[in-house]
């Protein structure tokens, strides 16, 4: 039964979609009349509904008719920007070049993203937070969340762009707005060419092929000035830098060779110059090392979690300013540790690793309690983005305290949930639609 409602969910989006590109704004008004003309249609008392469907269907046909007729094709090529934010729009160019030998005018330019209609899997595993809210046939048909689903997979709106006149062989460049709704990957599957019929209601479209991707980063919400917690500690091989494979150190000085010393760190040239063994002295470095700590386990995308993944973008972004590495710790299909800082890694590859972030349902928050263990000997404290605040989640945080590791612990969730706050004075609650607030007053 669920296969038959998502088959014709499926359906009837698609011809929503299809109608929505072919149909201007006013075009869909009109359209919108015939159908209510023909609900009020068999009521033979009301004649003045005949005559509106009559006319309102005239000017529908005589718009599709003018459409037939497609507009030439055009060679355009998509000028891309590397990254955008959930939520800022942003403008990027379009060149389009006339290959025909005729003028072209009153032509228009739309954008083609991909299906967002979410496979039969999905549509069936996936849950939706207020799914045990609904009623039971609400649960049992699903369309809450074939509904939820779209609009979790709708990445952005791209706005139509009319151009300008062109010349036979001629070139213009058209600037478009795109509006990213949330972070993660939008594709760009084909570019259309439209020109409406003389009434203004129907599109005319000629699509070409025209594959390309954006990745949209998290929402970040300004961070105040603050110390985060910790102090320098003894890092095991100093920093391994990109490049290298094992240990590495930092270089001191030359000293005369004594016995014991690895010939690897003899210095060959010293060596010549000076007709006595030379060797290389390392030292073993301190500094700051923090981990940002992310909860992933809920069982849907719900705005909590979206949240949470902003407020961890805003502490990424810190680390450019601070002489301190970050450690980005979260479990998705495994457990990820991801490093940025002090020339190790920037800033933006933790950003387009959050952008993937999805919530973890296969595994338990003992994955991630394993990891931040397994890592803080080296950690000078510890940045918490919690999901909650239940038994599991204030034992990990009571443990790294007591291996002499502070805190600083976030907890985002819905507004009007209470959160007990035994266990952790340094815990900071923030609620969806105040986070902003929340971390202004850190």
């Amino acid at each position: 039964m669920r296969r038959f409602w998502y088959r014709n969910f499926r359906a009837v989006t698609g011809l929503q979609y299809r109608l929505a590109r072919r149909l201007t704004p006013a075009g869909q008004l009109v359209a919108a009349g015939v159908a209510a003309a023909a609900i009020v249609g068999p009521n033979t008392r009301i004649t003045v509904s005949y005559q509106a469907l009559t006319f309102l269907a005239a000017l529908l046909l005589v718009g599709v008719v003018f459409a037939l007729r497609r507009p030439p094709r055009l060679e355009t090529r998509r000028r891309l920007p590397r990254f955008a934010t959930a939520g800022e729009p942003i403008s990027y160019s379009v060149s389009v070049r006339n290959p025909g030998a005729a003028p072209l005018r009153d032509l228009s330019l739309l954008e083609e993203l991909g299906d967002p209609r979410p496979s039969f899997e999905e549509f069936r595993d996936t849950p939706e937070p207020d799914e045990a809210r609904r009623n039971i046939f609400d649960r049992n048909v699903g369309y809450p969340r074939w509904a939820w689903l779209m609009a979790q997979n709708r990445r952005a709106t791209v706005a139509e762009q009319a151009l300008p006149p062109l010349a036979p062989g001629g070139d213009a460049t058209a600037r478009l707005e795109l509006t990213p709704l949330r972070r993660g990957r939008v594709t760009f599957t084909a570019t259309a060419v439209s020109r409406r019929d003389p009434l203004g209601l129907v599109r005319a479209l000629s699509r070409q092929p025209a594959p390309d991707s954006l990745l949209v980063l998290p929402r970040r919400y300004p961070i105040p000035a603050m110390a985060l917690p910790g102090a320098r500690r003894y890092q095991p091989g100093g920093i391994a830098l990109a490049s290298s494979v094992g240990d590495s150190e930092e270089f001191v000085a030359l000293r005369d060779y004594r016995p014991g010393d690895p010939l690897k760190r003899i210095h060959w040239r010293s060596w010549a110059r000076t007709g006595r063994p030379v060797v290389r002295e390392y030292q073993d470095e301190f500094f700051v090392r923090h981990g940002l700590v992310l909860d992933t386990f809920v069982g849907s995308a719900t705005p909590a979690f979206e949240e949470a993944v902003s407020v961890a973008a805003s502490f990424a972004c810190t680390v450019g300013t601070q002489e301190s590495l970050l450690d980005l710790l979260f479990v998705g299909p495994q457990a990820y540790c991801v490093t940025a800082g002090r020339g190790v890694g920037h800033v933006d590859r933790l950003l387009e690793i959050l952008a993937a972030v999805r919530p973890c349902r296969d595994r338990g928050f003992e994955s991630l309690a394993r990891l931040v263990l397994q890592r803080e000997a080296g950690l000078s404290g510890a940045i918490f983005v919690l999901l909650g605040w239940d038994d599991t989640r204030r034992e990990l945080v009571t443990r790294v305290r007591a291996l002499g590791v502070p805190t600083l612990v976030l907890v985002v969730t819905e507004p009007g949930i209470r959160l007990e706050r035994t266990g952790a004075h340094d815990l900071h609650h923030l609620e969806t639609g105040r986070v902003a607030e929340g971390l202004a007053e850190l």
